[in-house]
């Protein structure tokens, strides 16, 4: 055991020598070069000549074969609430409970709701084609005449005898090319169980419609 000892102690001893004069004393692992991270892709917007060669015409014509409810979205503001109408509405998540509509880049009226930064959603039933009407013009006061109470959270407009509306605030929003996905997160909604007698309006290939009894 002590010559065991003694040959650690003489081990040790020209450990410390070696290092006090700068030999080295084993090879070192040579540690792995560092990795260069990967450049991020410049983001920009798409040119013309890169856009896909799609008839606009045709893409509408097409996707007007799907068939869709017909809602208005509304929110409070000065001097007076604003709204209009959207078909390319959608239930978003469950948990969180959220929405989303998409807003034209050019809307006048989607400003006035960001502003608000609260939004409800109107869903219509088969009678009110001419209520969406009025709110899918540019310029006029689509409120003239139209009763209306605030949706119990945000006092957005909660447009009377709609089957169903569902008050929201704005969660966030995504570009999404010539227009805007605004996403919201649902803080109160309900129904008229007399209204939601009459059906849902349905909008498709560019008319209104009704389900079959």
């Amino acid at each position: 055991m002590g010559g065991m000892m003694g040959h650690a102690g003489m081990a040790a001893t020209a450990i410390r020598y070696l290092r006090s004069v700068g030999a080295p004393t084993a090879a070192a692992p040579t540690p792995p070069p560092a990795r260069t991270p990967a450049a991020r892709p410049s983001l920009r917007t798409v040119r013309d000549d890169e856009r896909a060669p799609l008839d606009t015409a045709e893409f509408r014509s097409v996707l007007g074969h799907f068939a869709s409810g017909v809602t208005i979205i509304t929110a409070p503001g000065e001097p007076g609430p604003a709204g209009f109408a959207c078909q390319s509405f959608a239930s978003l998540s469950l948990d969180p409970p959220l929405v989303a509509f998409m807003a034209g880049r050019t809307s006048t009226t989607w400003p006035r709701l960001a502003r608000a930064g609260v939004f409800c959603v109107n869903v219509l039933g088969a009678e009110q084609g001419g209520l969406c009407r009025a709110f899918a013009v540019s310029g006029a006061d689509k409120f003239a005449g139209v009763h209306h109470t605030p949706a119990p959270v945000t006092g957005s407009p909660r447009l009377a005898d709609v089957p169903a509306w569902i008050d929201c605030t704005i969660h966030a929003v995504h570009t999404g090319g010539d227009h805007l996905i605004v996403v919201g997160r649902v803080e109160a909604l309900g129904t008229d169980p007399t209204a939601a007698q009459q059906g849902p309006l349905l909008f498709h290939r560019g008319t209104f419609g009704r389900l079959a009894p």
